[in-house]
């Protein structure tokens, strides 16, 4: 039998303490091995438990979650997972515990008491896959650069429609991708992260302020232009639309598909049925399903589909996925999918490279 993952729970809160291991014994594959009061204590009883992974409040006294992060980040790398306020500031603070290397988040519901058991499920799941990862892949992570955008809104048809699906690790994964894209980039992008409401208005921010090409959170009617990327909001889903005056993006509150809103699938549908063989999609780091049906639909429509491989995910679980359903084209390292979109949007054609998909799945080997 399968020895279960030690995990240790650091938080000021008294109730927290009590109420996370309380949630993390509901499950047989999770044994809580300790908790601490602050990052002081949470860094020796790392030495003195060896846990697996880490859950991680950012706001307490003494050595802050932040100083705590960077500590064990310095000494091991352990996957954490950041138990956040659900408000602007543990937002803020959240993005850059992400960007530090902690591994995901949850964030806290407001009615703390009453309403923590409804994270449950996530927290779990997030615990087991950071002890089964292989851990934020630090050569990609991007410093904090800041770019002059001369022109911030001269609409420009695009080339191509690039929908992107990404979750478990998407936040450092899609700073690195669009820091590496010129402000001239001819593709429009649509991005769905998962990622809880409140937190993708500042994640969007942070983009814009540090990659050449522009970012926002979508509204519904954003225009579909060139070198800009749309993030789509927490608890929503987005859709395009091909309309005379231009094609935009459309947000709706329909029901979570695959457990999620925002869905990959939903948008992935929508780019399929609107545009085609003018799509390119991909498939980036996350747990779960959601998007590989949606990926398919875009590859029978005649787009382009390529997958974040396994050695550049911090998850492989979405595009894995999709590369065991046969829908991808390529697969392709973090640090090489900036020149294929870049040639994508170059091109007129698209021609899949199937050989590294058959390496990945083993088909044609002995």
């Amino acid at each position: 039998m399968k020895k279960p993952v030690r995990v240790l729970v650091v938080d000021d809160s008294a109730l927290m303490r009590k109420l996370i291991p309380r949630i993390l014994e509901q499950d047989n594959s999770i044994e809580v091995v300790g908790t601490a009061i602050d990052g002081n204590f949470a860094l020796k009883k790392i030495k003195d438990l060896s846990p697996e992974v880490i859950t991680l409040d950012l706001e307490m006294p003494g050595l802050n979650g932040i100083d705590t992060l960077k500590q064990i980040m310095r000494r091991g790398r352990l996957p954490v997972i950041v138990v956040s306020s659900h408000s602007t500031a543990g937002a803020s603070i959240t993005l850059k515990a992400l960007a530090l290397g902690a591994f995901d988040f949850v964030a806290k519901p407001t009615d703390v008491a009453a309403r923590m058991p409804e994270i449950a499920s996530e927290l779990i799941k997030k615990i087991r896959a950071a002890a089964q990862s292989s851990g934020v892949q630090t050569q990609f992570l991007p410093g904090e650069t800041h770019h002059e955008q001369p022109n911030k809104m001269q609409p420009v048809a695009p080339t191509r429609i690039i929908a992107i699906g990404v979750s478990t690790g998407g936040p450092n994964a899609l700073q690195y991708l669009f820091s590496q894209l010129p402000v001239e980039f001819p593709g429009s992008i649509l991005v769905v992260q998962h990622m809880p409401d409140g937190f993708t208005e500042l994640f969007a921010k942070r983009l814009d302020e540090c990659c050449p090409i522009r970012v926002k959170e979508a509204q519904s009617g954003d225009l579909l232009v060139a070198g800009r990327a749309l993030i789509c909001p927490g608890n929503r889903h987005m859709k395009v639309k091909k309309l005379p005056l231009g094609n935009v993006a459309v947000l709706t509150e329909d029901a979570p598909v695959n457990g999620h809103r925002p869905s990959v699938d939903v948008l992935f549908h929508s780019v399929a049925k609107e545009f085609g063989s003018q799509a390119v999609a991909a498939l980036m780091t996350g747990m779960g399903e959601d998007g590989a049906a949606g990926l398919g639909e875009i590859r029978a429509t005649g787009g382009y589909t390529v997958a974040q491989s396994q050695e550049t995910c911090v998850v492989y679980g979405m595009p894995k996925v999709a590369i065991e359903r046969g829908y991808v084209m390529r697969i392709a390292d973090l640090q090489d999918l900036p020149g294929i979109l870049q040639a994508q949007c170059a091109q007129d054609h698209v021609r899949g490279d199937m050989a590294d998909v058959k390496r990945a799945t083993g088909a044609g080997s002995n």
